[in-house]
């Protein structure tokens, strides 16, 4: 007997965004970061940005990448995009830009697939480092990337997210 009969087995995927995934991605992007970071970026900075100029941005970089290295995933829960990563290379390896899966698919495994997804690719094109920012005070990503084998390695970099607000990142990196 299968562990799991067909209508209990899960269809997630992770595959290259295309063009028509630029709205899905915009939305999963702004609903992770409305709850993800409010404590960290405020409301009130998290109410002025353009959702469409966020979907602009999506599609720019899923069409007008500025190498094959420039990739765009999406994790998908059936036909649904249920999260995004983003992965440029950087000297001798990959940094992700973005890594956000919609919180109501949190906790699901989205985002060890896209991150296992974005490192298998790297490691593809000769990639032996992978790095990322983390805003301070997200636990919940340090605690996953953490379990992911990612650690800080003390670089920090200071955001201004307003006239009288900065915000501070730290990067982590494992080796590949």
């Amino acid at each position: 007997m299968p562990l799991l009969t067909p209508s209990e087995s899960a269809d997630v995927s992770v595959r290259p965004a295309v063009r028509e995934d630029a709205v899905a991605i915009a939305g999963t992007q702004l609903r992770a970061w409305r709850t993800d970071h409010v404590e960290v970026l405020g409301t009130d900075v998290l109410d002025l940005i353009d959702a469409g100029a966020v979907r602009e941005r999506w599609t720019s970089a899923i069409t007008e990448a500025p190498s094959p290295e420039h990739r765009v995933l999406v994790a998908c829960d059936g036909p649904r995009v249920v999260g995004v990563a983003a992965s440029v290379p950087v000297e001798d390896g990959i940094e992700l830009t973005a890594l956000e899966v919609d919180p109501d698919h949190q906790r699901s495994g989205h985002g060890s697939r896209l991150l296992a997804a974005c490192v298998d690719l790297g490691r593809e094109r000769g990639a032996t480092v992978v790095s990322t920012w983390v805003l301070d005070g997200d636990l919940a990503r340090e605690q996953f990337l953490g379990g992911a084998g990612l650690g800080p390695d003390g670089s920090t970099r200071t955001l201004a997210t307003g006239p009288d607000r900065e915000v501070t990142e730290r990067r982590w990196i494992a080796q590949l």
